[in-house]
């Protein structure tokens, strides 16, 4: 029987991070918002907040009305979780600087199905309220078409992660987790607690151990003091499944959509 899992949680959710307000970039380093015309972007660009996201920060709790989206930006991510009725958690997909933060807003713009932790700060992201948001994409313009596109895009990526935790191994799965962190922080070594592998994997934390060390032992990563290194980001990929390729092409495909619309 799996082991009940410690839940992470935070005293408030939509609480805005302790860094804001800064002004918007005209380049910023979200790709959805620098996919946009820049016609489309000046006028969406006095709505945004720069915001700084720290880590095991909850932006979004279950059951919560949606007040605000985040676009993450300079190598942070954030993983989206469903919560059980126990309290543990267990992670369905991971936001980068390629997508956003609240897709229900596009989508219904009710209470939130999900929780929203961070798990790689950001020193750069982008905040911007409900309201905003859907001001300009009732114009059905760029951002409602670009957004359009990638809730289906990441209706498909959380499709194939249940594929992936229901056909793939523990050893498959965690490889494919380490790849998709690695292209969002673009550094070889970031924090990783067991907790957080256990949580993202729905796996027992004994199992995580047994899991990383082999993959450890194999070279392809080190893990120690909570904290990872990807060593051989090849051997990683051959260690994964196709869930990795497959994921990662649905979620690059829309701004690589979104970039050829615009050079016509």
């Amino acid at each position: 029987m799996m082991a009940k899992r410690r839940s992470i949680t935070r005293p408030s959710a939509n609480r805005p991070p302790p860094t804001r307000n800064r002004p918007p970039p005209t380049d910023p380093q979200n790709h959805l918002l620098a996919s946009l015309p820049f016609e489309d972007y000046e006028r969406l660009a006095p709505s945004l907040e720069v915001v700084s996201l720290r880590l095991k920060d909850i932006l979004h709790k279950p059951g919560e009305p949606l007040q605000h989206v985040y676009f993450p930006g300079d190598g942070g991510f954030c993983s989206i979780l469903t919560v059980l009725r126990d309290g543990g958690m267990v992670e369905v997909a991971t936001i980068g600087r390629e997508g956003m933060v609240g897709v229900s807003a596009v989508l219904d713009g009710g209470r939130v199905p999900s929780c929203a932790m961070v798990q790689a700060e950001s020193a750069t992201s982008y905040r911007l309220t409900v309201d905003a948001l859907r001001r300009e994409t009732d114009r059905h313009g760029a951002l409602y078409q670009v957004l359009t596109h990638y809730s289906q895009a990441l209706m498909g990526f959380v499709m194939q992660s249940t594929a992936c935790n229901a056909a793939h191994s523990v050893e498959q799965r965690l490889a494919r987790w380490l790849l998709h962190a690695h292209d969002r922080v673009e550094t070889h070594e970031f924090p990783l607690t067991q907790e957080f592998v256990a949580m993202m994997l729905g796996a027992a934390r004994p199992t995580v151990t047994v899991v990383a060390g082999t993959l450890q032992k194999a070279g392809l990563i080190t893990y120690r003091h909570g904290r990872v290194a990807i060593v051989d980001r090849k051997a990683l990929e051959q260690a994964s499944c196709e869930c990795y390729r497959a994921a990662t092409d649905l979620l690059r495909a829309v701004t690589d959509g979104s970039r050829a619309a615009r050079s016509r």
